[in-house]
């Protein structure tokens, strides 16, 4: 599985019911188990984002449809960054030569 860094902030929707975001969030978790993927670590954050979660799905079209689905909502605008883990990573700066 891909790991996946969801950078999150409330749009004016969302902050305005923020009560109900446990409850969107437990939905979200669903919604990415439904397609395979899941919530490995959620925060919320203070700063220049709201929320960051840490989420793996099988492949990019899944990440891409999931952070599809919970903007299509209104209450999260987001930005998703594909996550290499420290193994990935040496082996991609290894092969540089």
């Amino acid at each position: 599985m891909t790991t996946y860094i969801m950078l999150l902030n409330w749009t004016d929707q969302g902050v305005k019911s923020v009560r109900e975001s446990p409850k969107r969030l437990d939905a979200a978790r669903k919604q990415i188990a439904e397609m395979g993927g899941a919530f490995k670590e959620f925060y919320l954050t203070m700063g220049e984002y709201d929320m960051v979660a840490v989420c793996e799905a099988p492949d990019d079209a899944v990440a891409a449809r999931f952070a599809l689905q919970i903007g299509m909502a209104g209450n999260v605008r987001s930005c998703t960054l594909k996550a290499f883990p420290e193994a990935a990573y040496r082996e991609i700066i290894s092969s540089l030569g």
